[in-house]
């Protein structure tokens, strides 16, 4: 007999997925699919630009970089107007991403609104799961996915 135990389908709460997504019946690859670390970082990368630039424009006597405060509020602000109005955030929006509510639908106010504040603290983005799904989007019921 053998001490080594083998894995288990009921491991945790689900059988382990061949690809993110699969759980959530998202397909591997092309539009729906779950979006990618690297587009994220790119999406985020824009946002947070464009929340500096904004800052820099509006509050010339801030440092732009520097300003943390400011620059979260206008991420966020940005975050929650073009989530609920477009589908995603202007960075989400040029790398082909969207937000989806898991349910299907329209997004609303207040999943844009939960998953931005989860995102500014920063933390929720950092704990994904086998869908690639960051706490933050768990908690909002919702995925980002190739547009």
């Amino acid at each position: 007999m053998s001490s080594v135990r083998k894995p288990t389908a009921d491991f945790g709460d689900a059988a382990p997925s061949r690809y993110p997504g699969e759980r959530l019946g998202l397909p591997e690859s092309g539009p729906r699919s779950v979006g990618r670390v690297g587009r994220r970082l790119g999406a985020l990368a824009i946002d947070w630009a464009s929340a500096v630039m904004i800052v820099t424009i509006f509050f010339p006597d801030s440092v732009g970089i520097g300003n943390g405060w400011a620059n979260s509020v206008a991420f966020a602000v940005l975050q929650v107007i073009f989530i609920t109005t477009t589908g995603g955030s202007v960075g989400h929006r040029l790398v082909g991403l969207r937000v989806v509510p898991l349910t299907g639908g329209y997004v609303g106010v207040w999943r844009p609104v939960v998953r931005t504040l989860l995102l500014v603290v920063i933390l929720p983005a950092l704990v994904w799961d086998v869908d690639q799904r960051g706490f933050h989007d768990k908690i909002a019921g919702t995925v980002l996915i190739r547009a």
